[in-house]
């Protein structure tokens, strides 16, 4: 079998995926030029994507996959409300908070001696 075999597997999953996602990509862009920043259609879309970081960041907390699966709940909520904390009492820095999170998780998992 030599490396040439079986790449066309590869070449289709790219294509098809650059397909499934780039189109709505530039009609995004598109649409976007017409949008007012402060229409309802502009409003709904943050909400959406607000309920849908959400729903991630709850999921990860409440029923964990891996590693963090390890960890107790109590140190979740924990990372989870310091890093909230952070976030808004420096002026919604998302990175702040990120970074708070992942320290308070990572400092209590040392703690703990996982």
């Amino acid at each position: 079998m030599t490396w040439l075999e079986g790449w066309w597997a590869y070449f289709f999953i790219a294509i098809a995926g650059w397909l499934a996602t780039d189109v709505w990509r530039w009609l995004g862009v598109l649409a976007g030029e017409r949008l007012r920043e402060e229409s309802e259609a502009l409003n709904w879309v943050r909400a959406v994507a607000t309920a849908l970081v959400a729903a991630v960041i709850a999921k990860l907390v409440l029923y964990p996959s891996g590693v963090l699966e390890q960890s107790p709940l109590p140190l979740r909520l924990g990372a989870l409300g310091a890093g909230a904390a952070v976030f808004f009492f420096l002026g919604q820095k998302p990175a702040a908070g990120i970074a708070t999170a992942i320290a308070t998780l990572a400092t209590g998992l040392w703690w703990l001696g996982f």
